[in-house]
């Protein structure tokens, strides 16, 4: 699609991102501390259930990547798949969200594999669709940040409407309820919305690698922007799914905390992160976009090592840290994604043009491989430290969950920056690419 986007394009694209992170937020936030809590199941056990699910996408995000560039059909590449994924992500999700309280190890890993199967099936050819809306380097960040806005709203849906139950006297499994009631239907209107307002792009040239394995194999692995962005990608999401899934026991468990000062303190950081991404791309409207993501990084990480010497009763300083951080988030999302199309344009140029799906697949792994690392590793050492969400827990168990909260992923995000810092492929270099597949 050539040209800027109209608003009314970008917002028919971007509504889809709304159900979809309403569902991300109990998925790795919320359902992680809510299953640890079930009689049959631990901390420890929780996390090694997830992680292991999350393997299972291995093999579903390469898959449904491959098979979505490999699509024939007079609906286009992306669209049947996004339609198809429909139904099992809802099925999956009923069965997460509303758990018996007899719920074992093998009913949270089965109904996982399920919904995270349907989750693949619309997200990764969502994104690629996206990425293959425009070639422009500066409009991929306005389809980008479109699709991002959407996803905070929903994700404050997530928030509001568990926490407006609780209020009334509901819990975290009438809240979880309520936030499928609203998948159920808002996800088929958006998707309605996206089908009639946005056109698929035709399909790009094919290239000779993009039908040759061997051929191709050696197109990826060559594409140096790739793996280094690839590398830096599954990092920095490492860095920032350890919050995620330790932010219900941090609230709870170190600043002691009530639901609705939990919930509170939610909303704070994701409308902050609705605020901050208008200003972020402003600040960086001449820069590179990697070098802005650098920024954003370096910045949250000065915010966020101050969140270890919090304790009980300080709400009114974290809520601070979450105005600040919160700014960053957007920006954190936006750009990378933004990225990720710039450098399928590497291969696009090399000759394995049409393979869009497949590079979101891998990057699709990556998101789904750092989050499964979060809870993977923060549960079992919270674990081993002593550490049980049922109880409140003695001052190790505290300091533990603090490390990991906040220590670990600044650490690995000042890792990160050197990795993008100097990343190849700028605006300059992504005009000689333009140029020579036009």
């Amino acid at each position: 699609m050539a040209g800027s986007l109209s608003t009314r394009q970008l917002a028919a694209y971007g509504a889809l991102g709304m159900p979809l992170t309403a569902l991300l937020l109990p998925l790795a936030i919320f359902l992680p501390a809510y299953y640890a809590q079930l009689p049959a199941l631990t901390t420890g056990l929780v996390g090694a259930l997830l992680f292991g699910a999350r393997l299972w996408d291995l093999v579903t995000d390469l898959g449904v990547g491959w098979a979505s560039d490999h699509t024939r059909s007079r609906f286009g590449r992306r669209r049947p798949w996004i339609v198809l994924g429909t139904p099992v992500l809802l099925l999956g999700a009923w069965a997460l969200f509303t758990p018996p309280q007899t719920a074992t190890w093998l009913y949270l890993l089965g109904w996982s594999l399920i919904a995270y199967l349907g989750w693949s099936m619309i997200m990764l050819p969502y994104q690629t669709w996206g990425a293959e809306l425009s070639a422009d380097y500066d409009e991929r960040s306005r389809v980008t940040a479109a699709r991002e806005i959407f996803a905070v709203v929903g994700t404050l849906i997530a928030i509001i409407l568990p926490n407006v139950l609780m209020q009334r006297g509901g819990d975290t499994g009438d809240g979880l309820e309520a936030l499928y009631w609203f998948l159920l239907v808002s996800l088929p209107l958006c998707l309605l919305v996206l089908l009639i307002g946005v056109r698929e792009p035709k399909r790009q040239r094919d290239g000779h690698a993009g039908l040759n394995l061997r051929n191709g194999v050696r197109l990826l692995t060559q594409n140096r922007p790739f793996r280094r962005l690839l590398i830096a990608y599954l990092l920095n999401g490492f860095a920032n799914a350890l919050p995620a899934v330790l932010f219900v026991f941090f609230v709870e468990h170190r600043l002691e905390a009530s639901q609705a000062e939990l919930g509170f303190a939610l909303v704070v950081y994701f409308l902050s992160a609705v605020l901050g991404l208008p200003i972020w791309l402003w600040v960086g409207r001449h820069w590179s976009k990697h070098r802005l993501w650098c920024a954003s990084m370096l910045w949250v990480s000065g915010v966020f090592i101050l969140a270890p010497f919090l304790g009980p009763g300080d709400l009114v300083p974290y809520l601070v840290i979450c105005v600040l951080g919160g700014a960053c988030l957007g920006v954190d999302q936006a750009i990378p994604a933004s990225i990720q199309a710039d450098v399928i344009d590497e291969d696009t140029a090399a000759g394995g043009g049409g393979r869009a799906g497949l590079y979101f697949g891998l990057w699709g792994l990556a998101t789904k491989l750092a989050i499964a690392l979060g809870v993977g590793l923060a549960f079992p050492v919270l674990d081993l430290a002593g550490f049980d969400a049922k109880i409140d827990n003695d001052d190790t168990a505290l300091w533990t969950l603090g490390l990991l909260y906040a220590v670990v992923p600044v650490v690995i995000k000042l890792c990160v920056v050197p990795v993008v810092w100097n990343f190849p492929l700028d605006r300059q270099r992504h005009a000689q690419l333009q140029a020579s597949m036009s």
